[in-house]
């Protein structure tokens, strides 16, 4: 057994009048990776507080293992302003002192923050900031890491590079976080923070959702609406691409009898059919579309035709344009060229990345039947606005509520239904997964399971886009919009090739740019002249800069040298994968010293 670095005795933990956590005892070793769930205020950020000593319990003890080293990173930004990147991830020391540590390399590189070193944080975005404090904590020799919502501003390849990077970490790892895709992919052990106590379950978010079902199975009937929505959720799971369920840690036999008579989540052609009654053949049109922001061009006369029914997630690197041309299909963005045709029965709502304006002095219930009273979720079915909002996890004790009382998550939640009741054919979600927690997450995606409508979804959030979608389309960034049949997992394959392009192309020129600077240095220098190359403040830059690329370029060829070693293993018995792999591990490594050693010439000039 491993052995304990923090462990809880009957902690009690309450806010005002309400109890987070009532005589918990638990404790997390080393090794062990374990993610934190619960519904939004239900105390899963207090209890990682507690555990990482930043708040004392209002019982009970909390016992630290000799010098355990804890590292945390909370939802809140305490970053200070006035201090650059490299002040705050990696100290005022020598660049040569931290850059041939490939962990902290490997760390600001992940992030997208080496060529940032000197930004300042004040000016930086919300995102870039989590991403600062982040990769502050990632280069730390800690034994037990602490991280609530870390993949909150992360875009797709910001969650799979985390989620990869926490796979080779050997401390205790503590996360909480409404994203089950990581979840499944980095914890082994789920904690559910509910009614004051704290429920352990073996394995991924796969494994928590059956042990959650087996058990709701055995309640009574008036949780049989809660039942039937992680049914629905495990037959998905079971029924998913390879991706979603290469790794189960449940039990199959037991998933498979639970979900024997479960139908598909929904009936596609059902509902195409329904949207078509509702929205007719045309909905929105884009042609020839090009948009720029100041000098660049986001979209270069892209076409996309949405119909009825069409279920599109839409994903792309930061930047590329994604809410924009969610606003050019509203019409609050005013195209540079082309058109967006919209179909005459088209009632389009936008739920945005920012909560909106809500009536304060309203309670919740108000708010919701200030918009409508039931909606129609399937055809002949409705629900009122108090089901719905039960659903959304505001029973009917908080329905009564003032929503300025509300937290913000529920306000999140309260803005959704207000968009829904609304009783739009159109739904474009932008983030919708912000604030949620999972068990929201999952009555949203089984509401949308049945909304006859046309549906799309910008989120980083794979889970999400997995399950609700039909379709992946991506912006990467070149002003043009790609559908993608292989889904998340294509994107990323994408991402990681035009990296490896980039990188390819930088290190060819930086080896060029290396012979000759190593050329010149070998003339005979004029009578009088000093010795060494003397370079203005402008040529500084640009070779500092040249060093940063040079050592972004070898960390992605590191990484690709080991993913080539893994396949080698894998296709042992494949003679013709093995020879192509062989020769693309010989070009990688060649293609490696080079760089090497285009950064070792140019980090000696830069010292002398």
């Amino acid at each position: 057994m491993s052995p304990v670095l923090v462990s809880l005795e009957n902690v009690d933990a309450a806010f005002g009048t309400r109890a987070l956590l009532d005589q918990v005892s638990l404790g997390i070793g080393t090794g062990e990776r374990i993610g934190v769930v619960g519904r939004n205020g239900a105390g899963k950020s207090t209890l990682l507080r507690i555990i990482a000593g930043e708040a004392e319990p209002d019982a009970g003890r909390v016992v630290h293992a000799g010098s355990t080293r804890v590292g945390s990173l909370a939802q809140a930004d305490v970053l200070p302003a006035d201090r650059t990147v490299r002040e705050v991830v990696v100290g005022t020391g020598a660049e040569h002192e931290w850059a041939a540590d490939p962990r902290r390399r490997g760390v600001l590189a992940g992030l997208g923050l080496l060529d940032r070193l000197d930004d300042l944080l004040g000016p930086m975005s919300g995102g870039e900031r989590r991403r600062v404090a982040l990769a502050r904590l990632l280069v730390q020799d800690l034994d037990l890491l602490i991280l609530d919502e870390p993949t909150n501003h992360l875009d797709v390849e910001g969650v799979a590079w985390l989620a990869g990077h926490l796979a080779d970490w050997r401390g205790g790892l503590l996360v909480a976080t409404h994203d089950r895709w990581f979840l499944d992919e980095v914890c082994g052990r789920v904690w559910e923070v509910v009614d004051g106590r704290v429920d352990a379950y073996e394995g991924g978010y796969s494994a928590y959702v059956l042990a959650r079902a087996e058990r709701t199975r055995r309640a009574d009937a008036t949780e049989a609406r809660r039942q039937n929505l992680l049914r629905k959720e495990l037959a998905w799971l079971r029924r998913g691409p390879p991706a979603r369920t290469s790794k189960p840690r449940f039990r199959i036999d037991a998933a498979n009898d639970l979900i024997a008579d479960e139908p598909p989540p929904r009936d596609t052609m059902a509902l195409r059919s329904f949207a078509a009654s509702r929205l007719g053949k045309d909905v929105y049109d884009a042609e020839n579309l090009t948009i720029r922001v100041g000098d660049r061009t986001l979209f270069d006369g892209i076409t996309w035709l949405l119909g009825p029914g069409d279920r599109i997630g839409l994903v792309g690197v930061n930047g590329a344009g994604k809410t924009t041309l969610l606003r050019a299909l509203l019409g609050d963005v005013v195209p540079d060229g082309g058109r967006v045709k919209v179909g005459a029965s088209v009632r389009p709502a936008l739920l945005s990345q920012e909560v909106v304006e809500l009536p304060a002095s309203l309670r919740a219930l108000e708010a919701v039947e200030q918009v409508g009273r039931v909606l129609e979720v399937e055809r002949g079915r409705e629900r009122s606005a108090g089901q719905l909002l039960e659903q959304f996890g505001l029973p009917s004790s908080r329905q009564w509520t003032r929503v300025g009382d509300l937290s913000g998550g529920e306000r999140r939640r309260l803005q959704l239904l207000r968009l829904l009741m609304a009783r739009p054919n159109v739904l474009l979600l932008d983030e919708p997964t912000n604030d949620l927690d999972t068990d929201t997450l999952t009555a949203l995606e089984d509401l949308l399971d049945s909304w006859p409508g046309t549906l799309v979804v910008v989120s980083h959030d794979r889970y999400f886009l997995e399950r609700t979608c039909d379709v992946t389309m991506a912006l990467l960034g070149d002003g043009h919009l790609r559908m993608l049949p292989g889904g998340i997992e294509e994107y990323l394959a994408r991402r990681a090739a035009a990296g490896s392009e980039a990188a390819a192309a930088a290190t060819t020129a930086s080896t060029a740019a290396a012979s000759a600077t190593a050329g010149s240095a070998t003339a005979p220098a004029p009578a009088g002249a000093t010795t060494g190359p003397t370079r203005s403040g402008s040529e500084l830059r640009a070779a500092r800069k040249e060093l940063t690329r040079l050592e972004r370029a070898l960390d992605r060829l590191t990484r690709r040298e080991q993913e080539l070693h893994h396949s080698l293993a894998e296709a042992a018995t494949d003679h013709e994968r093995l020879l192509a792999l062989d020769a693309e591990l010989r070009a990688v490594v060649s293609n490696k010293d080079d760089t090497e050693e285009a950064w070792l010439t140019l980090a000696a000039e830069l010292e002398g």
